[in-house]
């Protein structure tokens, strides 16, 4: 297998430029999910400059923001983060299923890595008890992803040129 040629994300993200797109509904979640995202940014040696933080209304509005983002080229990665919490209707459904399609065929349009830290709980403790704070807060869980994607993206173009 040492003839192998393997692929892989490294630890650091120095010099790599980011935009979290982030809802303000169930912003008392959300603050929490971008703190955490904005702290592993920082562990992976992102400087604030290399960062853009996008607010968009709910989750609904995520992937255009993210999409367009993308799109500018100043960006190597978009970090999506929002809540969305089940109530009586199938809001929840139709919301979540958006997003999701959502970001997976703005990434797929773009070439650009989005990480999905869009939290789909069934209560407001579900979601509180993923926005802790740590490794396990799932905004940081998310730019986790969004820094190895951009990592790996990088190492494919430039093993393709």
């Amino acid at each position: 297998m040492s003839d192998v040629t393997t692929i892989e994300a490294g630890g650091t993200a120095a010099g790599l430029r980011f935009a979290i797109v982030v809802s303000k509904y169930h912003d008392f979640i959300t603050d929490r999910l971008q703190r955490g995202a904005l702290s592993a940014l920082a562990a992976a040696g992102v400087s604030l400059n290399e960062i853009t933080l996008v607010r968009v209304p709910g989750a609904f509005e995520i992937p255009i923001a993210a999409q367009h983002a993308a799109e500018t080229g100043r960006f190597q990665a978009v970090v999506c983060l929002g809540c969305v919490i089940r109530g009586e209707t199938p809001h929840f459904d139709y919301i979540c299923s958006a997003v999701a399609n959502g970001l997976t065929s703005s990434a797929a349009a773009t070439g650009v890595p989005m990480a999905f830290g869009v939290l789909t709980t069934n209560s407001v403790e579900e979601a509180l008890a993923r926005a802790g704070d740590g490794a396990s807060n799932k905004g940081y869980e998310a730019a986790i992803a969004a820094i190895e994607m951009a990592d790996v993206v990088k190492q494919l173009t430039r093993t393709a040129e």
